[in-house]
């Protein structure tokens, strides 16, 4: 502030000096007095000028500063679009649910998630896998919480008594997701992690929890309400439905040349594109379900969001305690768990869970457990919350990182 007043104020100077000596080349030596005071009261007027000035100014660049306070609200956006767009697709479901009914007669929601598992396949780069070897015990860790003790959390979530019960439901198969597809690793990079490390565990517990996944589902969910999945079919829908497009995309990026470069030149627009298939599925669930959503009481759908949050807490507990304690028993500040980068990488890809398959399970289910609308709502929103939490918790390790390194400066 005080820079742009000083150019204000130092700006006008010279124009203003080089006028009035030009247009008083011609006065006489006996005129010096005059033109010395007449300098001095001209300085008074120019220091006062510019606060004057200000005003006009500003009102010349009102569509300016509408442009400028527009780009950083833009820049948000396309930085948060996956969130911007699930919600989006929320209110469309519930503000015009025609639409999402006659793309639910159509089976959109089936293609739409075959798409988003063919671009995870485009945009799956595998050669940074090999830099994962050396941390491979924080990694068998952390596939492990994914797949193998996470899920445990379901059978505590189908305790709670909650009206309709497929908030609750949808929750505990929430539980059981592998991880997400790209925040964990994009965080990861952020706080400046084991990225490697990252991929590896998102890569290979995707490809995995395709297979597990209707294991868990049959035996901690399915058992819970009461209600038999078939295992065979569900893994049989899974592999169709997810594990075949994600092959694809991966052989399509590798045998055509440099069309892996060009998916990672626009790795942004595929992941927008992949937001855009992704919000259709709650479109599609919440216009299907509009009547009974509306039938809910806001105060049980904010303790459902609750227990979303709750659960994501309960998840980063869980790991950062294993983490500190296989540290201890493993060397110490010596073990690869103690390693910051790699503590931070499982900490924050163990603890997310994924959406996209918990839509495709919901969709291959068939209503077995519920109503699909009110079973995947709970859940976008446990998803968003999650991505939010996880960035606040980066951000608070990047100052603290910050403040650390300014006082060994100092």
């Amino acid at each position: 502030m005080a820079a742009t007043l000083q150019t204000l104020i130092v700006t006008p100077h010279p124009a203003k000096n080089s006028s009035f000596r030009h247009r008083n080349l011609h006065f006489s030596a006996n005129s010096s007095i005059l033109l010395s005071r007449s300098v001095a009261h001209n300085r008074s007027r120019l220091i006062s000028r510019p606060v004057r000035a200000c005003q006009p100014s500003e009102q010349v660049s009102g569509p300016s500063k509408g442009f400028n306070w527009t780009k950083p609200l833009l820049k948000i956006a396309a930085d948060n679009f996956l969130p911007l767009a699930l919600v989006g697709g929320v209110i469309l479901g519930l503000a015009n649910p025609s639409l999402g009914c006659l793309a639910d007669k159509y089976h959109l929601s089936k293609f739409s998630t075959v798409g988003i598992f063919i671009i995870s396949g485009l945009t799956l780069r595998s050669e940074e896998i090999g830099a994962a070897a050396d941390a491979w015990p924080v990694g068998i860790f952390g596939l492990c919480s994914i797949l193998l003790f996470t899920p445990y959390i379901s059978k505590l979530i189908l305790q709670v008594q909650l009206q309709p019960q497929e908030f609750v439901t949808g929750l505990a198969i929430f539980s059981c997701m592998p991880t997400t597809l790209s925040s964990g690793v994009a965080l990861t990079q952020l706080a400046g992690g084991n990225s490697a490390l990252a991929l590896a565990m998102t890569i290979i517990s995707n490809l995995l929890g395709i297979l597990m996944v209707p294991f868990s589902i049959s035996k901690f969910i399915a058992a819970g309400v009461g209600v038999s999945v078939s295992t065979k079919q569900l893994l049989r829908s899974l592999v169709l439905t997810l594990l075949v497009p994600l092959i694809l995309g991966k052989v399509l990026r590798e045998s055509f040349r440099g069309f892996g470069e060009f998916v990672d030149q626009n790795r942004k627009h595929f992941s927008k594109i992949s937001a855009i298939f992704l919000s259709l599925v709650p479109w599609i669930q919440v216009s299907r379900s509009r009547s009974l959503l509306l039938m809910v009481d806001p105060q049980i759908f904010l303790v459902a969001i609750g227990m979303g949050m709750f659960l994501h807490l309960v998840l980063l507990s869980f790991n950062a305690l294993a983490v500190q304690s296989l540290s201890a028993v493993s060397g110490g500040r010596q073990s690869f768990f103690a390693k910051k980068e790699n503590a931070d990488a499982v900490l924050l890809v163990a603890s997310q869970k994924t959406l996209p398959v918990m839509v495709a399970v919901v969709e291959q289910l068939g209503g077995a457990f519920g109503e699909s609308g009110l079973l995947v709502l709970p859940c976008v929103f446990a998803h968003i919350l999650q991505i939010i939490m996880d960035s606040l918790l980066v951000n608070f390790w990047l100052r603290k990182d910050l403040s650390a390194n300014g006082s060994k400066v100092a």
